[in-house]
């Protein structure tokens, strides 16, 4: 019986150490690819809703085919910030920002979303709850590690 408790423990140690590090590096995973899909034409599925809600968020600045690559590059950055742990503050910050245009079709557009049953892009959405929710678990390791003092820095004592 100690055996067993003493793998249990082991196998929950290995898990506090490590779990938060395997979610930031899918959870980048999954914004990569998700970005280099909208480098190419017609393959997102999310394609035309992001033309659409970064036309409506900008006010008709940024539409079209260079809203899908600004949307593809911020993925790219936000998820390679991810995977590889390099200016993760950064990339989590452009996330944070990045998450109000992923979520804001739910109040844009909740109608076609949801014309009675959710449609496939609402369903597209709605898993960005997830992502959200897997961002403040990194965030919140990231920047408990990583701690900002102001008044800290240079010259300062």
């Amino acid at each position: 019986m100690n055996a067993l408790l003493d793998k249990g423990n082991r196998a929950a140690d290995w898990l506090g150490r490590h779990s938060v590090d395997i979610l930031r590096v899918s959870l980048g995973l999954i914004f990569t690819v998700f970005g280099v899909l909208k480098f190419f034409p017609g393959a997102s599925p999310a394609e035309a809703l992001v033309m659409r809600t970064i036309d409506t968020l900008t006010l008709g600045v940024v539409h079209g085919r260079s809203a899908v690559v600004l949307t593809a590059v911020l993925e790219c950055f936000i998820g390679l910030t991810l995977i590889s742990g390099r200016l993760l503050r950064t990339g989590l910050l452009v996330l944070g920002f990045s998450l109000v245009g992923i979520m804001s079709p739910l109040v844009l557009f909740f109608g076609d979303l949801f014309p009675g049953t959710p449609t496939l892009e609402a369903q597209y959405v709605l898993k960005d709850v997830v992502l959200a929710a897997a961002g403040l678990v990194v965030a919140a390791k990231a920047l408990s590690a990583m701690p900002v003092r102001i008044g800290d820095g240079p010259g300062r004592a």
